[in-house]
């Protein structure tokens, strides 16, 4: 349980940075990062390594998203359709 609360502070704390970078530079991401919006009804967003994109666990998730949006994101983000929670765990083990 206490892993859970440090994954969830982490990634807090990279969406805090995220999005004080954002507000000051329009929107960008940093190089090496990727913006996605999680959530099944209320979105937020979150900034992980690129490099999450080459994992399996992280490719199930985006299949979610492909089945739910096709290539039509709502937001204009890349949106993952699932609990925060789930989204946070399968992070923090690839960061771990």
């Amino acid at each position: 349980m206490a892993t859970r609360f440090l994954a969830k502070q982490i990634l807090r704390h990279s969406v805090f940075a995220s999005s004080k970078a954002a507000s000051t530079s329009g929107d960008v991401v940093p190089k090496g990062l990727l913006a996605v919006y999680v959530g099944e009804a209320q979105k937020k967003r979150f900034v992980v390594p690129v490099n999450f994109l080459n994992q399996p666990s992280f490719q199930a998730l985006m299949s979610k998203a492909e089945e739910e949006f096709s290539f039509d994101h709502p937001i204009g983000g890349l949106t993952i359709p699932c609990r925060e929670e789930t989204f946070i765990n399968v992070t923090f083990q690839l960061n771990g």
